[in-house]
């Protein structure tokens, strides 16, 4: 396979199992319980593996009903050879003191003087994911000889822990969130004070086995708690085994939609866990409501994907007087949705195929701040979307890999009022846990895998048009760019503008966050105001594209060797009126390569944006709020399929993201509400976010699909701090380095508030990582690949290296 391997060192390393005992699953902290949920199925009723009773079915996963025969099998002839090597060595030892003449040791001196050599799983070689070199040339046969000699090494184990088997436990690297105990770790690892949750209470919101599950959400009734709350945190705990594509999941209150996840991939029994924490304070005027839970989470059982999603919410309520950064919860939230909750039906918009449009009607005169939030990720062909050719190299490569995904790698999302911008969105691109390689992605998920984040606009400009009592339009948007589109004025006959509509497929949903003013109405007022529209300026981005084509090494093809592609968008917005400015300034970049015809693909992408927002209003939660970012992705990878069918993938990714915040913005995520301590303001004016994961990994699998094998390596850098005066030095706040090996955590280092912390939680365990089939799968073995089952061979087409596991949309 070209590309490879980098580092000859790196790989090829047997896969263990990190992570908690089964038995170690918890539940919501254990909190008091003080309010109910009434469970209600839909038309398949209530899914469980196990159990009849969705209620009482515990989540612990227990070890030894779950692991396969030839997994007991294997640790007895493990067992046996382990004493038929210790009587040979004893044997051999005394026939060669006796023929030398050298008297017996007592016996009870043997265990002293002998020292049984162990061999290891782990084998000896160090791994740096540090200075990752790029990846140069490596053939499969020496990819395939190191295989070898590691299941070599792993038939000799003589470690009886190498046949324990214990829940691969996963986590995203994220802020901590505040409890009612202080500070906890994202994905719940802190301990809990004892004593320290009396105050609180806690509910129910879902226990649920996700398994046929497509078109058929959890629907739960929420019946607020009896004590007093201003902060609401929830804990979503998902337990699984088996093999499934990684699937997306959607949280709504109503027809509002409130959170949006994702799972990690499963593994063998006794499979994996994971957990997160997420602040939902912003919500609060919808968790004082009883309210109608929708969760989404589509997924489909078969004779090979066999995955289950066993999950449990919970959300803890309580009270906190600890300042915050974040403006205070709005007095309405207005969601901009498919509105199906009545129907018992998800409320997300499917683009393109269907118009993301509400006409709102009843848009309060008393508001004061409005700020739109939207929710947008691509799925399908749209999902790697930052990895898409120009729409003009398209069908380049049609007669090896099939035809790419285009209108380019550039994505807008686009919020309109009464069909005029209102503001733009350039989404995070976030690589779910089956993406590219997915042994990138255990333990180790990647950003905003775990909990992927929504982008406000502040629309409060528009309030003089809004509240004059008329019906108002809001629509959310997904511009590319096409470079085929005819034109006059340019000398190639084509112009590089953006689309009205891209490939299938994008779920986005908005709301619009609104405080609201006792004392005063904007819309009583708006005689003065003319219905004046705010001044737009910016409406055009520029846009710069280039293409070229090395042709083939031989003149009998009419497919390119490759295609380099570059793009570049720059856009500056600003939205002007008497109530308000918001402006943004944003910067995209992505150099592309496709090459071996099509086989590889190189992107290196950064995108950069600063963002604020000024009010001519005032009272809690009407000023404004400065933000800056930047995103940047550099993903390498290549796959070939040979003509048995066999597959081979590789992949090299590098992610980052920093954000910095001061002033009040609507989400608490960026907030350093967690470390703020007491004090009736908070003590930081700004907040800094800065991480960046690397990793590189490997996939083969069998043209029959019965047979692979795989690793990878990868490590996150992770920092979070406050400034107490804007612009100043930072302090930091909460750290964070973690780095794994095939699988396995090897270091994790934490710090809280400057001290450092214990980390527990990451046993070693063993596993192999080579699959014999799904009895025995391994970590890395039996993972979903896009298009069913089998390498694929005869010239299976994928539309590129990116897309091999692409699948969650194809059943």
């Amino acid at each position: 396979m070209a590309n490879m391997v980098s580092n000859q060192r790196q790989f090829l390393r047997p896969l263990l199992y990190p992570g908690n005992p089964a038995g170690s699953v918890s539940t919501a902290h254990g909190l008091n319980s003080s309010a109910s949920l009434v469970p209600r199925s839909g038309p398949y009723g209530t899914m469980n593996m196990a159990s009849p009773d969705v209620e009482k079915r515990p989540l612990v996963v227990m070890k030894e009903e779950l692991i396969p025969r030839s997994v007991k099998q294997a640790r007895t002839r493990r067992v046996l050879l382990s004493l038929l090597w210790l009587f040979a060595s004893l044997f051999v030892t005394g026939f060669a003191l006796h023929s030398l003449g050298i008297p017996s040791c007592p016996r009870s001196d043997v265990h002293e003087q002998l020292s049984p050599v162990t061999f290891t799983a782990n084998g000896t070689d160090g791994h740096q994911v540090e200075g990752v070199d790029t990846p140069e040339l490596a053939t499969l046969v020496l990819l395939k000889s190191q295989l070898k000699a590691r299941r070599i090494q792993s038939s000799v184990t003589t470690s009886s822990a190498a046949a324990e088997k214990t829940v691969l436990r996963n986590f995203e690297v994220a802020p901590p969130v505040l409890m009612p105990y202080g500070p906890a770790d994202s994905d719940g690892t802190t301990p809990i004070p004892a004593g320290s949750t009396q105050y609180a209470c806690t509910v129910l919101l879902m226990r649920h086995d996700f398994a046929f599950s497509y078109g058929v959400p959890y629907i739960g009734d929420y019946t607020p708690p009896s004590c007093k709350f201003n902060r609401v945190v929830m804990n979503f705990t998902v337990v699984s085994e088996g093999r499934q594509y990684d699937r997306l999941a959607l949280m709504y209150l109503g027809d509002t939609e409130v959170w949006r996840t994702s799972t990690a991939e499963p593994v063998a029994p006794p499979g994996i866990r994971w957990e997160y924490l997420k602040d939902m304070t912003e919500y609060l005027s919808l968790w004082q409501q009883k309210q109608k839970i929708i969760f989404d989470l589509g997924n489909l059982v078969n004779d090979k994907y066999t995955g289950i999603f066993n999950a449990t919410l919970t959300a803890t309520f309580f009270y906190s007087d600890v300042a915050t950064n974040a403006a205070p919860p709005s007095d309405l939230i207005i969601p901009i949705s498919a509105r199906q909750s009545a129907n018992n039906a998800v409320s997300q918009f499917t683009l393109p195929t269907q118009n993301a449009t509400n006409t709102i009607s009843n848009f309060p005169l008393n508001a004061r701040r409005a700020v739109f939030c939207v929710s947008a990720n691509g799925q399908g062909n749209e999902e790697f979307w930052w990895s898409n050719v120009l729409q003009s190299d398209t069908n380049a490569f049609s007669d090896t890999v099939g035809e790419l995904p285009g209108y380019s790698p550039f994505r807008e999302v686009q919020v309109l009022i009464d069909g005029q911008l209102a503001g733009v969105y350039w989404p995070f691109p976030v690589i779910f846990t089956g993406g590219v390689v997915p042994s990138l992605h255990r333990p180790i998920a990647g950003i905003e895998a775990f909990d992927l984040k929504e982008h406000e606009i502040d629309i409060t400009p528009w309030l003089a048009v809004l509240t004059d009592g008329k019906p108002h339009e809001f629509t959310i948007r997904i511009a590319g760019i096409n470079d085929t589109a005819s034109s006059s004025s340019s000398s190639s006959g084509h112009d590089a503008v953006l689309t009205d509509h891209v490939n299938e497929s994008w779920y986005v949903t908005g709301k619009i966050f609104i405080w609201t003013d006792r004392d005063n109405s904007i819309g009583s007022n708006n005689n003065n105001n003319n219905n004046k529209l705010p001044t737009i300026d910016g409406l055009t981005p520029l846009i710069t594209l280039s293409s070229i084509r090395t042709p083939p090494a031989t003149g009998n093809s009419s497919t390119p060797e490759s295609i380099t592609y570059t793009t570049s968008v720059k856009r500056s917005l600003r939205v002007h009126s008497p109530f308000g400015t918001w402006t943004q300034t944003l910067s995209y970049t992505n150099k592309g390569l496709v090459s071996a015809h099509g086989y590889n693909q190189f992107n290196d992408m950064f995108i950069s944006g600063s963002e604020s927002s000024s009010s001519s209003t005032s009272g809690g939660g009407g000023g404004g709020y400065e933000t800056s970012y930047t995103f940047p992705l550099l993903a390498n990878s290549s796959y070939s399929v040979s003509s048995q069918g066999n597959l081979s993938i590789w992949g090299h990714l590098i992610q980052g993201k920093t954000v910095s915040v001061s002033g009040q913005m609507t989400f608490p995520d960026y907030d350093t509400v967690a470390l703020n301590g007491d004090g009736e303001s908070s003590k930081y004016k700004e907040s800094r976010l800065e991480t960046k994961k690397e990793g590189e990994a490997w996939y083969e699998q069998s043209g029959d699909g019965k047979n692979s094998t795989g690793s990878g390596d990868s490590k996150q850098v992770f920092s979070f701090g406050g400034v107490e005066a804007k612009g100043g030095r930072g302090e930091e706040l909460y750290f964070r380095d973690v780095e794994a090996r095939a699988g396995k955590v090897v270091r994790d280092v934490k710090r809280l508030g400057g001290k450092d912390v214990v980390v527990a939680g990451y046993e070693e365990v063993g596993a192999a990582v080579t699959a014999g089939g799904d009895d025995d799968a391994g970590v890395f073995g039996g993972v979903p690949v896009g298009g069913g089952g089998g390498g694929g061979g005869d010239g299976v087409k994928r539309g590129g290296a990116m897309r091999v596991f692409l699948g969650r949309n194809r059943f």
